[in-house]
């Protein structure tokens, strides 16, 4: 399965694109917001949910019939932005199962800045400085 070419469906939000992903008994579990999805549920929730959006694919890794990918999740007005871990189950190059975990991207508490504990790790508009990455557009094209 191209995993770059799935999250591209899901940030265009095209419902016909992301089904040829989506085994027809696939589940998505969303463990933030304890919620359970069948595959048309998801796609549904996907593909409803407001705004334009785009992503950068930031590390993906493979293990036998799972892929785990992070990847940065951000409007395209750069309003909010997310982080997703997504463990994706295949069977017979289809995705049966989604296990994703989502969070909003914040600044370290206050307590902590004021300690000087730590440092940022990057500022929301990097993702147009790192050549390495590709951003994945709303509209399915790649932006280097």
């Amino acid at each position: 399965m191209n995993i770059e070419k799935y999250w591209a469906a899901v940030l265009k939000q095209d419902a016909v694109k992301m089904r040829e992903f989506l085994d027809d008994k696939a589940y998505i579990n969303w463990h933030d917001s304890n919620e359970h999805f069948t595959a048309e549920e998801y796609i549904r929730a996907n593909c409803e949910y407001p705004g334009e959006w785009a992503g950068v694919i930031e590390r993906v890794e493979e293990i036998g019939d799972l892929i785990v990918t992070a990847v940065n999740v951000f409007t395209t007005d750069i309003e909010m932005s997310f982080h997703v871990v997504s463990f994706i189950k295949l069977k017979d190059d289809k995705i049966v199962a989604i296990d994703e975990y989502w969070g909003a991207e914040t600044k370290a508490p206050k307590w902590r800045i004021e300690k000087k504990l730590g440092t940022a790790i990057k500022k929301i508009s990097d993702f147009t400085r790192k050549p390495q990455q590709k951003r994945l557009q709303h509209g399915g094209k790649e932006e280097k």
